[in-house]
């Protein structure tokens, strides 16, 4: 499969594609900063494509995939410098799994990085309304009923995490700060759970849904990227979403004076994220100048 379509603007380019062959085409140790929300495998249904992971029909299945992923996440990492994906533990449902209880995605997740080389280095907890998950999806174990009628078939929300994976190697390109990181953002920033993020800090996703998409798409909240790439960047260094979705992470990238590649495989994604990232704020200069 070759890359479906590409457009670029001043300090971006996005790729309309697989994301393990696009990735291919990237020069080594090229990307100083990746970010991202991975596919939930068979939990939603993202595109009709054989390609998209999110059609896995077990984890084992998305996990071999995914593995790809890492490979190709592990060569153009630049080394020492950071992955951070966004997830959440995943319900199961009798029906499914045999049970009704919560799997360890995250931990799966972690687990998979580091059998590939990275290190597994920060984490944060974000919170969210365990009230507001209970109305959207009915769950048992948020129900008050259930908590009146088999308390222990109860449980606590879940939250996001936004868990951070450091490429091996000696780092040749040190992030630093100076006086735009005071000690006071810092600690806010370094707490291990972030109960300030608004879970409707998001682009305008709403053009690029299609009348047989998944009922509730869960998009990367702006304020955790701008938190990543502000901590974990420099200005001008590149930064990488290999799931762009409809471009937010390509959005703050480019906003905050970094560089930015993105892959996504639905078309419809794609066409939107293409049009956030033309009305990010523009940048000069090639897009791997220094980097190839």
């Amino acid at each position: 499969m070759q890359c479906i379509d590409q457009e670029s603007g001043d300090g971006w380019t996005l790729i309309n594609g697989d994301c393990v062959e696009s990735l291919k085409g990237l020069p080594d140790k090229s990307i100083d900063y990746s970010i991202f929300s991975p596919p939930f495998a068979s939990l939603y249904t993202y595109s009709n494509s054989p390609r998209d992971m999110g059609n896995c029909q077990s984890d084992e299945e998305f996990f071999e995939h995914f593995g790809y992923l890492i490979a190709e996440l592990l060569r153009v990492m630049r080394p020492g410098h950071n992955v951070s994906f966004h997830c959440m533990l995943m319900p199961s449902s009798k029906q499914m799994h045999g049970y009704i209880g919560l799997r360890d995605f995250r931990g799966d997740l972690i687990r998979a990085f580091q059998a590939h080389g990275f290190i597994y280095a920060s984490e944060v907890c974000i919170w969210k309304d365990p009230v507001t998950a209970m109305q959207r999806t009915k769950a048992l174990g948020l129900l008050h009923k259930t908590v009146r009628e088999n308390a222990c078939m109860s449980r606590q929300g879940i939250p996001d995490y936004l868990v951070t994976m450091r490429a091996p190697g000696e780092m040749e390109n040190r992030v630093t700060h100076g006086a735009d990181y005071p000690v006071q953002k810092w600690q806010n920033v370094a707490s291990p759970v972030w109960m300030d993020i608004n879970p409707s800090d998001t682009l305008q996703y709403q053009s690029a849904r299609e009348h047989d998409d998944e009922r509730h798409i869960c998009p990367l909240q702006l304020e955790v990227i701008r938190r990543g790439i502000d901590l974990w960047t420099n200005p001008g260094d590149v930064v990488l979403s290999p799931f762009a979705g409809i471009g937010s992470e390509g959005h703050v990238a480019v906003q905050m004076g970094r560089k930015f590649v993105g892959v996504e495989l639905k078309q419809s994604y794609y066409r939107q994220a293409v049009r956030n990232l033309h009305n990010a704020l523009r940048m000069t200069g090639d897009l791997f100048a220094e980097v190839a």
